[in-house]
């Protein structure tokens, strides 16, 4: 029997645990971008662009995760399904760490995958288990601008391991971590899923439940936007290292530079966090989502005419409004999708979350997967999918509109 302890986190503790709990997702994705060249030459990859598979890999495996994590933890509550996460989490690391070839680090990856699940997909429903409606999302905003701080030092992290070791060690660190906020959460966070609101866990009520929340307009709309649109942000995080490293020819300054854009994503969701008290999360996003258009078309007919090579500055002054964008999106949809789910929020989240991470790593693989040394086609990805995402929006919301 797990020992409770005697009083839950304040607001500012609990936030900072929460972000270091889904921080072990963007540490594990954007520490190892810096390595791929160096895990494709020692695991003998011949194509360069299939060592993409290190972060598309773990993305799926996020997915199918999120779909054992959330029930998980609507049956024997969040504590433990968190805990459980942490361990596979820590034995994917262990197989990437000691792996002999490329389909030894891929299982790893994927194993790490489906152990990062647990704490990021159930500590959104131990959110949920403590906030509503626009508090909740105000939560979210601060949980993601203490996240976004992993992205914005994340390379620079792993970079700096290279310089003095192997990027076996990237995945020493990774285990330091989640010893060390398994620890935390262990020590200062109680249950907030008492006995009496939790579910039996069962494959046909798992069935059951998840078909029923897949028929609420509003959690399906919202859980399809963040898929299109945070595909294009997957092939992103895919493709940066080439297109940075190699295509501008950055070399040791890429760190520097993805750690920009992660910084603007980051401040955004802070503004975010005050703009949503007063404008709402619903118009926030449709406006995010339609710069993302329109930025996107603009810049690609520029990019076009300089042969899918813009100047470097250029393409910073297109991505860095384009992030912004991001970053008032990642806690709104969360929030949105989740609002009605709150009678089920960990096999919601698992839903959403398992839907949209399916989406994303799909639709993410196939715009890194065209790279050509261009920037043409994550441009175009940006659009399209940001485009797929609005029209996915608007119709949700004229389905509530006809409800009222």
């Amino acid at each position: 029997m797990q020992t409770q302890p005697a009083a839950r986190p304040g607001f500012v503790e609990f936030v900072i645990m929460m972000a270091l709990m889904t921080s072990m997702v963007a540490l594990s994705i954007d520490a190892m971008l810096p390595a791929l060249p160096a895990i494709a030459s020692d695991l003998a990859v011949e194509n360069l662009n299939q060592s993409q598979y290190v972060i598309t890999v773990f993305f799926a495996g996020m997915a199918l995760g999120q779909m054992f994590f959330g029930p998980l933890s609507d049956a024997v509550g969040r504590r433990p399904a968190i805990i459980a996460g942490l361990c596979v989490f820590a034995t994917g690391c262990l197989l990437s760490l000691f792996a002999v070839d490329f389909s030894q680090m891929l299982l790893g990856r994927l194993l790490g995958g489906v152990g990062a699940a647990g704490p990021r997909i159930v500590s959104i429903a131990l959110v949920r288990d403590r906030y509503r409606g626009r508090e909740m999302a105000r939560v979210m905003s601060f949980v993601m601008t203490v996240f976004i701080l992993v992205p914005v030092f994340a390379p620079a992290v792993g970079q700096g391991i290279l310089l003095f070791t192997s990027w076996h060690y990237i995945f020493g660190l990774f285990l330091v971590l989640a010893l060390g906020v398994g620890s935390w959460f262990r020590a200062r966070q109680p249950e907030t899923l008492p006995p009496q609101l939790r579910s039996n866990f069962s494959f046909s009520g798992l069935a059951i439940d998840t078909l029923g929340i897949l028929r609420q307009r509003t959690a399906l709309g919202y859980a399809l936007t963040m898929g299109f649109v945070f595909g294009a942000f997957i092939g992103y995080l895919s493709s940066s290292q080439q297109i940075f490293q190699i295509q501008y020819g950055l070399g040791n300054l890429f760190p520097l530079y993805f750690g920009i854009l992660a910084s603007v994503i980051g401040f955004a969701s802070m503004v975010n966090a005050r703009l949503v008290m007063r404008l709402g999360m619903r118009r926030l996003s449709r406006l995010a989502l339609q710069a993302i258009c329109l930025l996107s078309a603009g810049f690609f007919l520029l990019a076009w005419y300089y042969g899918g090579h813009p100047h470097l500055n250029w393409l910073m002054l297109y991505l860095l409004p384009l992030f912004f964008c991001f970053g008032l999106l990642f806690g709104n949809l969360n929030a949105m999708a989740m609002e009605p789910l709150g009678h089920i929020a960990g096999l919601g989240s698992a839903v959403i979350g398992s839907l949209a991470t399916f989406l994303s790593a799909f639709f993410g693989s196939l715009v890194a997967g065209a790279y050509d040394g261009t920037v043409l086609p994550l441009v175009l990805g940006f659009g399209l999918l940001g485009g797929g995402s609005l029209s996915i929006m608007l119709w949700t919301e004229s389905g509530l509109e006809a409800e009222n």
